[in-house]
């Protein structure tokens, strides 16, 4: 079942550029797209009136590429045009970075804007994340994540980039109200809803949100008090509630893993 979930919003020429890309990456790299997202700041939640499109997809090779002793790249990159932003990790390597601790495919996996996919693929990769994520590495990657975007804006300013901060501090928060869960939503609207917080709190958020959604410029001025109270407490604490342990067994997710990407490679 096709799991195709474009919203209105969305300008229907650049949607149908993405289609016509993922069409032109299938056919000439030879490989089957299981997974077309969006990625960027409009799956996020806060996109600008000039934001960019970030579709991100997850292909599978054929398995002749599989069996090559020749190493292929395992990232597909098309040259950027105007707002269009489209690139792909093979599974294989999705599947990696998932279990090092890499919070990205969970992210893809939660979008809200779906190009295209196969609803029992995604369904699948789900089950597989929630059983082979790491939550305290996950924190980790947005504390890292999170802690960087922050820097920059405290160095070089901009209201823009404080988003860049805020949804990382958004989903530590979520993972320690969670804490049975590994997979945070990657939808900021969602993250308020589903978290515990001030209502002073989340009108400040919303006020910048819907800020950002009207202009293409939120000039340097410094964000709400509340907001960098609230990202600079999430950061700190994140630093002792998460564990950066060392290395660790991996056998288990390996095989998980392992049985998921050669089911999907002989499909």
């Amino acid at each position: 079942m096709s799991l195709r979930t474009v919203p209105a919003s969305m300008d229907p020429a650049v949607v149908a550029a993405v289609d016509a890309e993922l069409d032109r990456v299938a056919a000439e790299h030879h490989v089957s797209i299981r997974l077309a997202i969006e990625s960027g700041s409009r799956a996020w939640g806060f996109p600008s009136p000039d934001s960019d499109y970030d579709c991100r997809f997850v292909y599978v090779a054929g398995l002749e590429t599989y069996l090559s002793p020749w190493r292929t790249r395992d990232v597909i990159e098309t040259p950027l045009v105007g707002l269009l932003d489209v690139n792909g990790w093979d599974l294989a390597k999705a599947l990696r970075l998932l279990v090092a601790g890499n919070a990205v495919l969970v992210e893809w996996l939660m979008s809200p804007i779906v190009y295209r996919g196969d609803e029992a693929f995604r369904t699948r990769l789900r089950e597989v994340a929630r059983e082979v994520a790491d939550r305290d590495r996950i924190a980790r990657h947005y504390l890292h994540l999170g802690a960087r975007q922050w820097a920059l804006f405290e160095r070089n300013g901009g209201l823009k980039k404080v988003f860049y901060a805020l949804r990382p501090a958004m989903a530590l928060r979520w993972l320690r109200e969670h804490p049975d869960a590994a997979v945070a939503p990657m939808h900021l609207p969602t993250l308020l809803a589903e978290c515990d917080l001030p209502v002073d709190l989340v009108a400040a958020i919303t006020e910048l949100t819907d800020l950002k959604s009207k202009t293409r410029e939120m000039g340097s001025a410094a964000p709400p008090a509340l907001i960098t109270a609230f990202i600079n407490a999430e950061f700190d604490r994140a630093t002792t509630e998460f564990d950066s342990r060392g290395p660790r067994d991996l056998t288990a997710s390996m095989a998980v893993t392992g049985e998921f990407f050669r089911a999907e490679a002989l499909r």
